[in-house]
């Protein structure tokens, strides 16, 4: 509970949103935040390489095959993430930073879980991740590079008398600390989402409830507290979107992740790391959709400001 929570404090304190990354990209032509999502997959994935070279893992999930559901339900994640303003990784700093709008996102996944709740889940993959596969020397590589990146981290802070406490973290500061967090999480609880907790009430899966609300509840206890203890917590976030496109986007990436099968904090956390064809597929038909509609919107932007 104490590592969900500080997840959540860490993604309120430096936004991880891939709605805001691809903003990043379409506006700015930068690549910050973009990078930093890949590098929480980097982060958990060279993790894992040393955590099964030390026989330190648990029982690890199952992936899904690839399928034109998946693509399908990718681009509605990224449709309903573009709708809501931000991802489901980015609602939680919303919601950290006070914008109580975004709780009906949490709603509207809900409901849009509910509503697929008839389909059947994607047919399971046979195969294993090849990442575990792993022969010494990337084992080796893994603990250098992870190693050297803490140690930039640190150099960073030191530099720059940055107080971690208290003010915004930069997006890579913030997914070094949210990769390591779910890895001491993912060894003592196994793979856990939030947007898989929602999926799997509607579906009626009440195996893990307890456990799985606790670290639900920590999870916004963190944001709550980061954006609690500073006023500049939500300084650079864009304005809030409006409930009802929170409740609509919500809904939308609730049905996308029920046919993916997985919300974008599993796909990036869980999937991707694991170089699951299936979290690939999916994460990148989210970003092209994302991509399309804020180029879209860019366009009219500007014409109407002529």
């Amino acid at each position: 509970m104490v590592a969900i929570g500080l997840m959540g404090f860490a993604n309120q304190r430096g936004p991880i949103c891939t709605v805001g990354a691809i903003r990043e990209i379409v506006t700015e032509n930068r690549y910050v935040r973009f990078s930093a999502l890949l590098e929480a997959s980097l982060w958990v994935g060279g993790g894992l390489v040393l955590l099964n070279g030390a026989g330190l893992l648990p029982q690890m999930p199952q992936g899904y095959v690839a399928s034109a559901a998946t693509i399908i339900g990718g681009a509605l994640l990224g449709l309903g993430a573009f709708i809501n303003g931000t991802c489901a990784v980015g609602t939680i700093a919303r919601i950290g930073a006070r914008h109580w709008a975004y709780l009906w996102t949490l709603v509207g996944f809900f409901l849009g879980s509910l509503a697929m709740a008839w389909l059947a889940l994607p047919r399971r993959s046979d195969d294993g991740s090849i990442l575990l596969v792993a022969s010494a020397w990337l084992i080796a590589a893994c603990g250098v590079l992870l190693t050297v990146r803490l140690l930039t981290h640190g150099r960073g802070l030191w530099r720059t008398r940055i107080t971690p406490l208290r003010y915004v973290w930069s997006p890579h500061v913030a997914t070094t600390i949210l990769g390591l967090c779910f890895l001491i999480a993912f060894v003592t609880v196994g793979a856990w989402s939030y947007t898989d907790t929602l999926g799997g009430l509607a579906r009626g899966m009440t195996s893990r409830l307890v456990p799985s609300l606790l670290l639900f509840l920590a999870l916004f206890t963190g944001a709550l507290i980061g954006g609690w203890t500073t006023d500049a917590s939500g300084a650079n976030l864009p304005k809030g979107a409006p409930a009802r496109n929170c409740l609509l986007g919500g809904g939308l990436m609730g049905a996308g992740a029920a046919l993916v099968p997985g919300g974008n904090d599993g796909l990036i956390l869980i999937g991707m790391p694991l170089l699951w064809p299936y979290a690939w597929t999916a994460f990148a038909s989210m970003c092209v959709t994302i991509y399309m509609a804020t180029l879209f919107a860019h366009a009219k932007l500007r014409r109407h400001s002529l």
